[in-house]
Formats: structure tokens, C-alpha cells, sequence
């Protein structure tokens, strides 16, 4: 070691510095990044990301060396490649306040001088000499050929290729892959408290209470729907104001972050829908007050939700943007139902929404939306718990989707959801379908418990759910939902028009005051039967074809009669002549839409 050397590593234990590491040998033009002080050329330089360059000289002049702090140390660590559309980019490594920071740097942001890369890392901290920012993209885009690949995704939740669970602030079960992200979206999984706190201040006091089971239940089925094959939809928590459904709806949110910023609003359009609905993959979709919605595209929305892909569109260029892809349950709530809500703007409710959004009573309970407040007043209890969510979140989510992961054999998924599903009874295909995603729910209320993340007795969760289930059940009954609405539909139209537009078919001539005839009535007895022609029919069931609503009144045995052959009995006019009408009987209408089949 020369003389000039040693008195600088003197003078550095002096002052009580570690040892600067030593470079003998320095090739110029080069990037260095170095982490302590660092001795180089017998030149002592402070931690940084250097440039050392040469000015060239004239003639025959070697040039003049010269180097450059460019900005705090900065590593680029690995190249990646995005599983969502394959683009590349490179994994970006620096520390701010001692707090390493990892960014996924796509390679397209250093296109033209690089302004976007630097206002991405000026925006997370990294410490850059100003007059020399330019050098920064310089610097990253001089790493070639880097020896690890790691993959990233644009969006949480299950990474097929390398099994791991991605989230925003880490990765679970996995090293190799990473989530990417511009910086500026919100920061929805976050936590405060510990596992323990949580279950002390909120999840003990979901005991007794089906509503908030079901909650919470559901914000932790969401890992589990690509694991069992059930689709996504969701419930929709059905109350008056006030009556505790945004509290559910709160403890749900904890399961993953800070409620008041997890939670989202029916206020959006449907592509804030598909981005929200992305942004929580194989979570939850918390979604407060219905009444938000547009009632136009309400149930668009709802179905949106559950078939989990969003519109294709088109760039300037004509080129088609990548589509959004999610699986995730929601948790919805409102004063009225996603039918009402619907009817507001005069469209048909659709019995496909209304299965994929399934209310559930969340405001005539004992105690509005509860059914027990553990010995507190109702205010009290909503108060108590409301102020908990503030300081307990964001740790049992993840403490699940790692008990998950420790399961190696597949298909214990299969096995629970088959014992839990079993318990659910439901004849219909369309009652089966909601019963599925309530038995996905109890699974993980379930599994989270046998895991001892949640201080409940074992088949409370699948209790709840069953409970909550039988109770929809017995609110719509056990047919199809589309034969229910038709008939429904039916039963309305004869209610509000049936003087007006009606007339007795035995009269001797035509009723002039009948405006717009739908047809005409027969009388036997006490009993009063309604005579549809084509076109009445297709109005009372609009949004459903013809052949449809006949097969529908065929099934449930409403029509009174019917020619030989056909679905329609002819008879003589008022006046004169005759035509064929479809003869409803409306007390089938009625006993067969409340009941169902």
C-alpha cells in the first residue's frame, strides 16, 4: 500500500469510519456504484453512483479524467419480463431513509431523454445530483445481458408460473417475481396492529353475528377461487341507512388494509369498475352504497364483477390495448337491491345480475344488521368496532394466503369445499351457482379458523353462510331466476292494467274506452281469466323473447287453455270475427312466482 493511501485509511479510523474498501484499477469511460466510501486509484470516493469519464484531449493528448457523483447508490439488479404482456424492463434497487426501495423500470421509459424514469425514482427518493441527472438513464440503460431474469405482473394475487402470491409491499411463496407498478396508484394493502389485535378487537366480536362471518369470510374467499374452480359475483348487503352495513363492510376491508382506503365506491363508471376490480385480484371488491351506481349500467357492473375480463379497446394507433383480467368476489351494500336500483331508469332487472350479486338481509336483523352486540347497546357496539378498523388491518390476508401456500396436496381444497358444499341444499342450477359461492365463503371462514387466524368455534363460518343461504333461498325459492321474472312481469302487467286495457270477451260489442287493447278477460264463476294477444305478451316480459316466456307459462302450468296442438285457444270478438289468445291463469302467476319450483 503506498504512503498516500495508508494516511487515508488512517484519517478514516481517526474519525471513526470503517475502512474504505480499495480499487486498484479503474477503466474510464465506466459506471460505479459504491456503497460506503470507497478507494479508488488512490482517490477517495463517498458512496454513490459514479461516472468516471475522460475528457478527450487534442492530438495526441490521452485525455483528462474526470468523474461524476450522478445520484445515491443505485444497483440495477436483474432484467424482467412482464407475464401480462411480455414487455421487458429491469429491476432498480436504492435505499431512502435506510429503507431499501425495489422499482420495475419498464425498458420503454428511457425512450427519448429519459424524463419518465427520473421522474419515477425523484418520486420514490432516490437522491440525484440535479445538474447531472442526465447520466442517470445513461447508466441504467448500460446494463446488458444481466444473468437473472425475474418475471413481474401488473396485478396482485396468484402468479401461475411461479405459484407465489403477489402484493404491492411483498411476495409470498416466491423470490422470483416481482409486482410492477407505475408508483402513483394508492397504496391498498397496507398494515397496522399485530394478527392478535386484530382478532381481539374485531374478529371475537363477529361471534354470533352471521352478517359479519360472512364479511369477513368473504374477504378471505378470494385466494381461494382459482384453487376450487368457482367463479366470481358477489353479495350485496341489503339494509336501511345506517343500519351497520358499512361496518361489514369495514372488518372485511381490515382483512387486507386500511378500510378507508381499500373500500371502493359503486360511484364509478365500468371501466373504474375493471380497474378496481384488477387492482384487488383474487381479493375482495368492497363496494359501498348501490344508490352511487349509475342505474343504467348497474348491472352491466354486477356482471362485469363476476365473468372477471374487461372490454377489449383501441389505441390511437388502432392497436388493441391489453384487456384487465380478475378474479375476485364483492362485497356490495345499499338501501335497495341491484334490481331496484336497476328499475330506477325503467330497464328490466336481469335474473343473471341478480344471481351474480346476491342480496343478503343485512338490516332486519335483531339488531339491524346484527343478531348480537355482546352485551353492549347497538351505538355502542358499532361505535367500538368502527374505531378498531381504524388500528387493526391489513395482517390476516396475508397470514392466509401463507397457510395456504404450506398446503401441498391440491386437492384438500377440493375435499373441504365438497364436505362444506354438501351441507347447502339447493335442487336448481342457478340456486347451485349461488350456493357454491356461499359454500366458498364458509371454506375459507373455515380454513382460517382450523388455521387459528380466527377466534371462532369450528362450523360457525359454514353456519353463518348456510343460515344467510336459506334465507335468500326462502326469499326467491329454488327455481329459475329468468321464469321467476317472467312471471313476475306478468302478474304486474294484469295488476296495473288490467280494467284499462282489458274488456270482457263475452260483450256483445267492443269496450271503446279500452285504449292500446292488450286483450280481453273471460269470467267462470269467481275466478277471472286474462286473454293475451302476441303483442301484449312481448310487452308485459320485455327483455325476453316470446318462445321464451311460452315455455316459461308451459312449464308452471299457467296457461287455463289451449286448442289441440297449440300453446293459444281461439275465440269470437266482441262485434265480431275471432283471433287466438293466450289464456293466463293469474292465480298460477302469483302462487308460482313467490313459491318458485
Amino acid at each position: 500500500m503506498s504512503e498516500v493511501k495508508r494516511e487515508q485509511q488512517s484519517h478514516l479510523a481517526l474519525v471513526g469510519q470503517p475502512t474504505a474498501p480499495e480499487i486498484d484499477t479503474l477503466e474510464r469511460p465506466s459506471y460505479a456504484v459504491y456503497e460506503g466510501q470507497t478507494l479508488v486509484d488512490g482517490k477517495l470516493f463517498r458512496a454513490g453512483t459514479w461516472f468516471h469519464g475522460i475528457k478527450q484531449g487534442q492530438g495526441d493528448d490521452i485525455g483528462q479524467p474526470f468523474d461524476l457523483w450522478i445520484c445515491a447508490p443505485l444497483h440495477v439488479d436483474a432484467e424482467t419480463l412482464n407475464s401480462d404482456d411480455g414487455s421487458v424492463g429491469r429491476l432498480l434497487r436504492f435505499k431512502h431513509r435506510g429503507k431499501v426501495i425495489e422499482y420495475v423500470m419498464p425498458m420503454e421509459a428511457l425512450a427519448g431523454k429519459g424524463e419518465e424514469i427520473l421522474k419515477a425514482l425523484f418520486r420514490q427518493g432516490l437522491k440525484v445530483e440535479y445538474h447531472q441527472r442526465r447520466y442517470v438513464p445513461a447508466y441504467i440503460a448500460s446494463h446488458h445481458d444481466l444473468n437473472r431474469v425475474l418475471a413481474t405482473t401488473t396485478k396482485p394475487g396468484w402468479h401461475d408460473a411461479s405459484g407465489a402470491f403477489v402484493l404491492p409491499s411483498k411476495i409470498l411463496g416466491g423470490k422470483d417475481v416481482r409486482f410492477q407498478d407505475s408508483g402513483k396508484g394508492a397504496h391498498l394493502f397496507s398494515e397496522r396492529g399485530t394478527l392478535e389485535s386484530w382478532q381481539s378487537e374485531l374478529a371475537h366480536y363477529c361471534q354470533g353475528n352471521p352478517v359479519l362471518i360472512l364479511s369477513v369470510s368473504c374477504a378471505l374467499a378470494g385466494p381461494l377461487l382459482s384453487k376450487v374452480g368457482v367463479n366470481g359475483g358477489g353479495v350485496h348487503l341489503v339494509g336501511d341507512s345506517s343500519s351497520g352495513k358499512s361496518l361489514a363492510q369495514a372488518i372485511a376491508a381490515s382483512v387486507w388494509g386500511d378500510p378507508s382506503r381499500f373500500a371502493a365506491s359503486w360511484d364509478m363508471s365500468r371501466g373504474g369498475i375493471e380497474i378496481e376490480a384488477s387492482s384487488r385480484n383474487d381479493t375482495v371488491l368492497i363496494l359501498d352504497e348501490i344508490k352511487r351506481a349509475d342505474p343504467k349500467r348497474v348491472q352491466e357492473m354486477a356482471y362485469a364483477i363476476a365473468n372477471g375480463t374487461g372490454k377489449g379497446t383501441m389505441t390511437r394507433e388502432r392497436e388493441g390495448r391489453p384487456k384487465l383480467y380478475w378474479r375476485v368476489l364483492a362485497l356490495s351494500s345499499g338501501e335497495r337491491s341491484l334490481s331496484e336500483h336497476a328499475a330506477i331508469s325503467g330497464n328490466a332487472a336481469h335474473a343473471g345480475a341478480e344471481l351474480r350479486m346476491v342480496d343478503v338481509n343485512a338490516g332486519t336483523r335483531t339488531y339491524r344488521a346484527f343478531d348480537d352486540v355482546h352485551g353492549m347497546s347497538g351505538a355502542t357496539f358499532h361505535r367500538k368496532l368502527t374505531t378498531a378498523t381504524a388500528h387493526h388491518f391489513g395482517v390476516v390476508g396475508p397470514a392466509f394466503v401463507e397457510r395456504l401456500i404450506k398446503e401441498t396436496d391440491p386437492d384438500v381444497f377440493y375435499q373441504r369445499f365438497a364436505e362444506v358444499r354438501d351441507a347447502f341444499q339447493a335442487e336448481g342450477p342457478q340456486a347451485g351457482r349461488v350456493a357454491d359461492r356461499f359454500a366458498i365463503i364458509g371454506l375459507a371462514g373455515e380454513l382460517a379458523t382450523s388455521y387459528g387466524l380466527l377466534p371462532w368455534k369450528c362450523d360457525d363460518a359454514a353456519s353463518a353462510c348456510r343460515q344467510l343461504f336459506e334465507e335468500w333461498l326462502l326469499t326467491v325459492g329454488d327455481g329459475n331466476a329468468e321464469d321467476r321474472q317472467i312471471l313476475s312481469a306478468l302478474s304486474d302487467f294484469i295488476a296495473m292494467h288490467g280494467d284499462s286495457r282489458f274488456s270482457d270477451i263475452a260483450a256483445t260489442l267492443p269496450n271503446p274506452n279500452v285504449k292500446h287493447r292488450a286483450g280481453y278477460y273471460e269470467i267462470e264463476g269467481l275466478k277471472r281469466f286474462y286473454l293475451f294477444n302476441r303483442a301484449s305478451l312481448s310487452e308485459a316480459a320485455s327483455g325476453y323473447g316470446r318462445e321464451r316466456v311460452i315455455r316459461t307459462l308451459e312449464t308452471y302450468g299457467v296457461l287455463a287453455k289451449v286448442d289441440s296442438g297449440r300453446n293459444q285457444k281461439n275465440y269470437r270478438l266482441p262485434g265480431g270475427g275471432s283471433t287466438r289468445f293466450f289464456v293466463i291463469d293469474p292465480d298460477k302467476l302469483d302462487a308460482e312466482r313467490q313459491g318458485g319450483r
